[in-house]
């Protein structure tokens, strides 16, 4: 189990800044939000950063993931839109060749995978149909992944049409791939009740290829420092590495970016203790 830093919580960084921070710090993997100062496909100067940015994770010996979560990247007026669930043709094949953006990406920087989401279910759709809609436009993301060598990590999310375990589940039920694997959110995890969290972690192992992990509080969506909710993480730690957990553990606190220099390096205080003594205690 690799420790790193998911970006999106270094959103005033340059980003070799913010990656040679991570580096100093001692994190040895990095969640890469595709946004608009990271590697943004509107941007022509996304080229030479790739290339810094790959050098970078070579020189350092990182590890990485892509991440898919900006917001207001695809549309300026509607945070995280649109999605595969959208009624408008048009609007799906924005989204779908956003992906492709990012899945050809993963290949140039050789990720781990490329970490997605559903979005929000639209307004007038049922549930069924926007599942079903989902489904079918995943097919030509998939069918990309898999021509690519590129691994799909779909993140169950609170407040979207897939928000729990149980409704990935179903979904799996629709479109199923050796190419669709799992991102899995410990807080997630925690807001929505799915718990106890080793349970879960014991049950979706063999399809988890990228976790996510911050403090959280019971039903409430909010991504906080650790100490500040209700998880308790020791058991965590040694769940993900009993059950030999080898992809990366990357901290996601995105609300957190006007201190983070002061975040990341108490990140790292609070988490690298604790899976250095889960590991003794498994030798």
């Amino acid at each position: 189990m690799i420790l790193g830093y998911n970006t999106n919580g270094l959103a005033h960084h340059a980003p070799l800044d913010a990656l040679q921070l991570l580096a100093d710090t001692g994190f040895k993997s990095v969640a890469i939000t595709i946004d608009h100062n990271w590697l943004n496909p509107k941007d022509e100067r996304r080229f030479e950063q790739l290339k810094e940015i790959k050098q970078f994770l070579k020189d350092n010996g990182f590890s990485n993931v892509i991440e898919t979560g900006a917001r207001f990247l695809l549309d300026p007026f509607r945070k995280h839109w649109p999605t595969l669930m959208d009624d408008d043709d048009a609007n799906v094949e924005l989204r779908v060749d956003y992906l492709k953006y990012c899945i050809d990406t993963a290949v140039f920087l050789e990720s781990d995978c490329v970490s997605i989401w559903s979005g929000k279910k639209p307004e007038f759709q049922s549930f069924q149909r926007a599942l079903d809609r989902l489904a079918k436009n995943l097919q030509p993301v998939l069918k990309y992944a898999e021509e690519r060598a590129v691994y799909i990590g779909f993140e169950p999310e609170p407040g979207m049409l897939i928000d729990t375990t149980g409704r990935f589940e179903r979904l799996l039920h629709l479109i199923d791939s050796h190419r669709l694997k799992m991102t899995m959110d410990i807080g997630h995890l925690f807001c929505l009740s799915e718990v106890p969290i080793v349970g879960y972690i014991e049950r979706w192992i063999d399809r988890v290829i990228n976790v996510h992990i911050e403090d959280m509080c019971a039903g409430l969506h909010e991504h906080l420092m650790f100490g500040e909710g209700q998880i308790h993480f020791p058991p965590v730690i040694e769940a993900l590495l009993e059950n030999d957990y080898k992809g990366t553990l990357n901290v996601e606190l995105s609300r957190h970016s006007h201190n983070a220099a002061e975040i990341v390096r108490e990140s790292f205080k609070f988490l690298s203790p604790m899976i250095e003594d889960a590991r003794s205690a498994l030798e």
